[in-house]
């Protein structure tokens, strides 16, 4: 065979063995992004909101400076250009001159350093303890805390932090925006979006489960949740509930209606009670899974690839702090 008659093989990447999801609903995107990857857009009055179409933050502009809530990585120097873009449109200072805290994750504080010393950091009391215990010069400690409420009073504006107690972490509070109608819950609600890994990665399950009907007692009409690329109405709020409500539902039925016994007799007859407890475990979480991601494929994005993660883990916390499913030996 001469070198003209040879073929190169074809090759297959990483790319081809990645799965297939559902369609995201259109109902789930947000607004297009600029050539800096960003969108910033008002929420009422002199609030705004930024985003990169994964993460979100949100800032106030008064005559005693910018009030940053928030200052997610991904987003990072994007926050001065969208508060620039924002003071060049108004006449107004570009200067960030306090930023506050939901809570003390990286992923929505690793841009804090970019705003120097002289900004006045204000976050819960939990939240100045882990930052000063992870010592990351990313996200210097809050100097002003709080403990359960605190209202702070910044050019004018009326701004309300609360803490309800723990849920997605120990610190994780929100930030009341009276006189805009809207609320700032992070990690809690992703609009238009399942819950991640985990439960949306929380820390204690039953507080993140009590946090949306919290929400829903302070008056609002706008959500910044922190996440993704919109924001928020009341009826968002409602349809969380009512997934993870649904997913409580298909755990108590999963629990009760899956038996143990195979999995028991084939991995304790070897004395693998590991692999015995995981099979059963696993075989529980895929019964809770399956009628929600059919009930929500197409409602909320990525039913299909969050729900089975996130069946498992509440199914667990159901069984742990709740004692669903456990029984007493007789």
């Amino acid at each position: 065979m001469s070198t003209s008659d040879t073929t190169t093989p074809a090759t297959s990447g990483p790319a081809d063995a990645l799965p297939d999801y559902a369609p995201v609903p259109k109902s789930s995107f947000g607004p297009a992004l600029n050539e800096q990857g960003y969108y910033v857009g008002r929420v009422e009055r002199n609030l705004y909101w930024v985003t990169d179409g994964v993460y979100q933050a949100a800032f106030l502009t008064t005559p005693d400076g910018v009030v940053l809530f928030d200052a997610p990585p991904s987003i990072g120097h994007n926050l001065q250009r969208a508060i620039d873009e924002i003071a060049r449109a108004n006449g107004v200072s570009n200067k960030v001159t306090y930023l506050v805290h939901t809570h003390h994750h990286a992923d929505h504080g690793g841009a804090s350093s970019l705003f120097g010393k002289d900004v006045v950091r204000i976050g819960h009391e939990e939240t100045r303890r882990l930052l000063l215990r992870d010592d990351d010069p990313a996200r210097p400690a809050p100097e002003e805390t709080f403990s359960d409420r605190r209202t702070l009073e910044i050019g004018g504006e009326r701004i309300e932090l609360a803490w309800h107690g723990a849920n997605h972490t120990p610190d994780n509070s929100v930030i009341h925006f009276p006189e805009h109608d809207a609320l700032m819950m992070v990690d809690i609600v992703n609009v238009g979006w399942v819950p991640v890994y985990v439960v949306n990665l929380s820390d204690d399950i039953p507080g993140y489960l009590g946090m949306p009907a919290t929400a829903l007692t302070y008056p609002w009409k706008t959500l910044i949740s922190g996440h993704l690329g919109r924001l928020g109405t009341r009826d968002d709020v409602i349809l969380h509930q009512q997934y993870m409500a649904d997913l409580e539902a298909s755990a108590k039925t999963a629990l009760a209606t899956v038996d143990p016994t195979p999995y028991f007799q084939k991995y304790g007859a070897v004395g693998n009670m590991w692999g015995a407890v995981k099979a059963y475990l696993n075989a529980v979480g895929e019964a809770t899974a399956a009628p929600v991601i059919e009930k929500y494929t197409g409602v909320l994005a990525a039913a299909d690839v969050f729900t089975p993660d996130v069946a498992f883990w509440l199914m667990e916390s159901m069984r742990l702090n709740r004692g669903i499913g456990l029984q007493v030996h007789p």
